[in-house]
């Protein structure tokens, strides 16, 4: 396996019909950080997880998981990770414990190890006291984070994420990303998808932006927000004055030190004195925007806003 790419991807193409659902995108995932694959609903990232994970085959392209082939290895792949469907894949009837146990024989894990793994990982999710709860009777945010450890009982080298705070509650959703980041921690690279742009800021290394089947651009975070930081932006919290209570100027202009003459030079205006004066970084929303021309708004589509 090649010794820093987890998954390398050239050309790869999706048709279903005449719907062109994933066009030519190549890109390379190195191990052992969290890859945030990102885009509105129906830009083609579940359809990518599902090519790179052999649900679907690809109608072109190439592409290597784990340094294994994706045509002709794809049994070997599937051995090699874990994939956490947006809906999930476990069955009600079956306890939390019994849903592991089931799936690490899946697996081909021996019996007895089965067991000591669904135990250890219960407990250190902090799922064991519902261990012998039926999967229909979890909570959602507990339903949802079963369904990841379950993907993780064989322990893989590369986990896929599709979407997995989608409808969960705030401290659900807060408890599933520090999950996320204990897995990068431990050397696990994640291929995440997501249409929250501040979970993405968060979590990823690095960042692809899929719209309508084509990647528009691939890059850090850091590097992403650089290429919108073509203005200064200064934020000024000034006192009370004659216009009322305290308030936030904000000013941008080409330079800092332009932008804190403008706010300062209003803070005078008012008659305010200032409180605080930071200058304000550009966010992964920010240059979304300005990278593909959308709002964004258009990523919660049909998805619902936490």
């Amino acid at each position: 396996m090649n010794n820093d790419k987890a998954i390398r991807v050239s050309g790869l193409t999706k048709y279903y019909d005449d719907l062109l659902a994933v066009d030519h995108i190549s890109f390379a995932v190195p191990q052992g950080q969290v890859f945030g694959f990102l885009g509105p609903n129906g830009a083609g990232k579940t359809t990518t997880i599902r090519l790179l994970t052999g649900l679907t085959r690809p109608t072109e392209g190439s592409a290597r998981v784990l340094g294994h082939d994706l045509a002709s290895e794809i049994t070997r792949i599937k051995k090699a990770i874990g994939v956490v469907p947006e809906t999930s894949n476990l069955y009600d009837e079956l306890s939390a414990r019994d849903n592991l146990v089931f799936m690490g024989q899946l697996y081909d894990i021996p019996r007895q190890e089965r067991g000591e793994r669904a135990d250890a990982f219960l407990r250190r999710f902090r799922l064991w006291e519902k261990r012998h709860t039926p999967f229909a009777r979890l909570s959602k945010g507990m339903k949802r984070a079963l369904t990841v450890v379950a993907a993780l009982v064989h322990r893989p080298q590369l986990v896929f994420l599709d979407e997995p705070t989608t409808g969960l509650d705030i401290l659900s959703a807060r408890s599933l990303r520090a999950l996320i980041r204990q897995l990068r921690e431990e050397g696990v690279t994640v291929f995440l998808t997501t249409h929250y742009l501040e979970e993405a800021e968060r979590l990823c290394n690095q960042v692809a932006l899929i719209v309508q089947g084509c990647i528009v651009t691939l890059d850090t975070v850091e590097g992403l927000k650089a290429r919108v930081r073509m203005q200064a932006v200064v934020e000024v919290t000034v006192g009370p004055g004659a216009e009322g209570g305290n308030r936030l100027l904000r000013f941008a202009a080409e330079d800092v030190p332009a932008a804190l003459r403008l706010a300062l030079a209003e803070a005078e205006r008012q008659g305010r004195p200032v409180l605080s004066v930071r200058t304000v970084e550009p966010t992964l929303e920010e240059a979304f925007i300005e990278l593909t021309g959308l709002s964004a708004e258009v990523m919660l589509t049909e998805k619902g806003n936490r």
